[in-house]
């Protein structure tokens, strides 16, 4: 097969330039490449390769024209979406086990180790799953709401470093599906699951950035890296 294919092309070959296959493609795809290339030689750049300043970089760049211009055809079709599937309420609290407050005054949530009595103070967030457009085991993406409110965690950058926010979102549709090139993906954190109940929660958007807080209590509700001195496991509770 190989032998034939290299000799029906040989004869449609620019004199002086022989093609041998040395190996069988292994797809239809490949095939097509070659095709393309061979179309190439024999049409606008016929004259470069009977010149004697032919070299093997115009060969090269010959054959990576359409494997470029291959790509970019299959690069037209729409970008994979976030899909909203269900929604949960939760409790969430922290290693030390301290509940998310929501402070009104600064539109902050803080850790805070709550008394008898006071549970009242606590959030409880709605949190949504997503369908990963690229499946993945490990982690799921999820938007965490507060209950009874519009209000819903985002990471964006300021002045270059990233920082979580609480945001008001009036059209709750819009966060149904998300485009993994758009924007709202300021509002997806991928939750691992690291042990009972115990997660993580990434932001999409700034990646290797997660939901955390402070060593001391009362504190605002931040996102770190990894090796910041900061708590980033939390015990989510399913609410009935």
């Amino acid at each position: 097969m190989s032998s034939s294919l290299s000799c029906e092309w040989s004869l449609k070959m620019p004199k002086g330039l022989d093609l041998e296959v040395s190996h069988h493609p292994v797809t239809m795809k490949s095939v097509v490449n070659l095709i393309i290339a061979m179309e190439r030689f024999k049409t606008s750049n016929s004259e470069p390769v009977l010149s004697t300043d032919f070299q093997d970089e115009n060969l090269l760049s010959i054959m990576l024209e359409s494997i470029v211009e291959e790509h970019m055809i299959e690069r037209t079709g729409p970008p994979p979406q976030f899909t909203s599937r269900d929604e949960i309420e939760c409790t969430v609290t922290d290693s030390q086990k301290r509940s998310l407050v929501l402070v009104q005054s600064s539109m902050e949530l803080h850790a805070v180790m709550l008394q008898g009595g006071s549970d009242d103070r606590k959030v409880h967030l709605n949190m949504s799953t997503y369908a990963h457009p690229t499946p993945n085991a490990e982690t799921r993406p999820v938007a965490l709401g507060i209950k009874g409110t519009n209000l819903y965690l985002s990471c964006h950058e300021d002045d270059d470093k990233p920082s979580l926010h609480l945001e008001e979102v009036t059209d709750k549709n819009s966060l149904t599906r998300i485009s993994a090139e758009s924007d709202m993906v300021r509002f997806l954190f991928y939750k691992r699951d690291t042990g009972r109940s115990i997660s993580t929660l990434m932001s999409v958007r700034c990646p290797d950035w997660y939901i955390s807080t402070a060593q001391d209590d009362d504190q605002v509700v931040e996102v770190c890296q990894e090796t910041a001195p900061r708590y980033r496991s939390f015990n989510i509770q399913r609410q009935s």
